[in-house]
């Protein structure tokens, strides 16, 4: 499903652009509108292929989720060293606790990450709730996160 949301940005960026689509990608998008426009399909997502199971994640939260759980595995990676999976989700959750009662509450109005934040903790913080995925989350949900 990855795949299918990448070959949509980069279909997306040339239609933007005013690129042509490569055959692959007017062969794939073609059939998909087809296959939709024809009925044969009753979403848009489901012409594309973008399914995820039932009870599941849907495409448009996975790759957030990926994103912030990737930087919040980057801080207990880098700056917990040492201390055991529950002692990282503690800390790492009233880290971003912290953030989003003061620091957060400025910084999301930001395009780009402040400079000073740039080789500090507070940079795969700034990054796990910029991803767009729920932020702060609990100490269970984290040491989940931390032992993938």
């Amino acid at each position: 499903m990855l795949q299918t949301i990448d070959n949509l940005r980069e279909i997306k960026q040339r239609c933007i652009d005013g690129q042509p689509l490569d055959v692959n990608q007017s062969e794939w998008l073609g059939s998909a509108l087809a296959h939709f426009l024809d009925h044969r399909c009753t979403s848009m997502d489901d012409a594309l292929g973008l399914h995820f199971a039932q009870g599941g994640m849907p495409w448009w939260r996975e790759e957030p989720n990926r994103a912030r759980d990737a930087a919040l595995r980057e801080i207990a990676q880098i700056f917990m060293q040492g201390l055991s999976k529950s002692a990282q989700a503690k800390q790492i959750a009233q880290l971003a606790r912290r953030y989003a009662a003061s620091a957060w509450r400025l910084d999301q109005g930001c395009e780009d990450m402040p400079a000073h934040y740039e080789d500090t903790i507070k940079q795969p913080l700034w990054q796990a709730f910029r991803s767009g995925a729920t932020m702060p989350i609990g100490e269970r949900q984290l040491r989940n996160i931390l032992a993938e």
